[in-house]
């Protein structure tokens, strides 16, 4: 064996007692969510441990160590003279405002679910199976939710539709929309209430989501919005002002046949949003911080859910704008136009 370069190991050994810590936090960011502990803190900090267990009717031994653990991580703050805990207004903004744009602690539930799965996926990548959405753990539903709902709320109806040709000057005056791959309807909900004079219709085909979809529109009082278990291919409906995939497509086994369906479905100057994660044509230049979760992301779920679909093309969540554009332009259009970028998105017009 080559001999090992000291320096070259002392740092991917610190690399690796950072990476085991950071995978260690996930479970105790959706505990501190699930009990309220991050939004108690902040909204009646600074406060001692026995404090926060009084405020979320929490055991004072369990919540001392969960805030030791927080701020040995910089999550929450600790003032030793006084022995309390505290939040910055930054440290809410992540972990405590669900109405953030980046409030992010549903990334954490991703990951915990996929620690739950993981004996499925390595049973598949011996056999060569998928795994279907509906097969993971619930956490994977609900985080997927959390943490693009921010970025949606955002940007989505600031920023992305007006980076489209004409599509806002519809939606106000009446159009119909559909939400591909809906999951649980953040996306459509946040269009729905900034267009109620539009009919927006979301489609999956995990029933859970959708049944979870509905309810949400209810609760909203929306009623411009419903949402319908149907496949990408097979969605029905037609004379579409717009069709939208939020960060879906590349999970969909036939990517080329949803949009081709698209294609059909919308009117002749209709437009198809496609919202991807943020990621380059050369993997070289997705070896960075938000290239390498979704890499995480991709191979633990996005691949193995294409896979066991039908074709399972298995584009990945790194698939990069040419793959995107070839999938496009093979399902039927001839515009494929970058519209808007987030560090987290890329946001994409296509027409006919």
């Amino acid at each position: 064996m080559t001999a090992l370069d000291p320096s070259r190991l002392q740092a991917l050994l610190h690399q690796m007692i950072g990476d085991m810590g950071a995978a260690a936090v996930a479970p105790l960011v959706v505990l501190g969510d699930r009990l309220g502990l991050y939004k108690a803190l902040a909204a009646d900090g600074p406060m001692t441990s026995d404090d926060l267990a009084d405020r979320t009717a929490t055991t004072e031994r369990y919540v001392r160590e969960w805030c030791l653990a927080q701020a040995g991580f910089g999550y929450i703050s600790y003032d030793a003279a006084s022995g309390r805990f505290s939040m910055s207004p930054e440290q809410q903004a992540v972990f405590a405002d669900a109405d953030s744009p980046t409030f992010l602690t549903g990334g954490y539930y991703a990951i915990a679910a996929m620690c739950i799965d993981e004996p499925k996926v390595t049973h598949i990548f011996k056999s060569g199976e998928g795994l279907s959405w509906g097969e993971h753990d619930n956490c994977l539903f609900c985080g997927t939710e959390k943490f693009f709902r921010p970025g949606y709320r955002a940007s989505l109806v600031s920023e992305w539709l007006p980076a489209l040709d004409g599509v806002v000057g519809k939606l106000q005056a009446g159009g119909k929309v559909a939400d591909v791959g809906c999951g649980h309807g953040a996306s459509t909900l946040v269009m729905a209430e900034a267009f109620p004079r539009s009919e927006f219709i979301g489609f999956d085909f995990h029933d859970a989501s959708i049944e979870c979809a509905n309810q949400r529109a209810k609760e909203a009082g929306l009623k411009n919005v419903r949402f319908e278990v149907a496949t990408a291919k097979h969605y029905p409906g037609s004379g579409y002002d717009l069709v939208a995939y939020f960060d879906c497509l590349h999970d969909m086994g036939d990517p080329v046949g949803a949009v081709a369906h698209t294609r059909k479905a919308l009117k002749p100057d209709g437009t198809m949003l496609l919202v991807e994660p943020a990621a380059s044509d050369k993997v070289e230049d997705n070896l960075n911080p938000v290239g390498r979760m979704y890499y995480a992301f991709s191979t633990m779920i996005c691949t193995p859910a294409s896979i066991s679909q039908e074709v399972g093309l298995a584009l990945g969540a790194q698939a990069g704008p040419q793959q995107l554009e070839r999938v496009a332009r093979d399902g039927g259009f001839s515009s494929f136009r970058l519209a808007a970028q987030t560090p987290f998105s890329m946001v994409f017009e296509v027409k006919a």
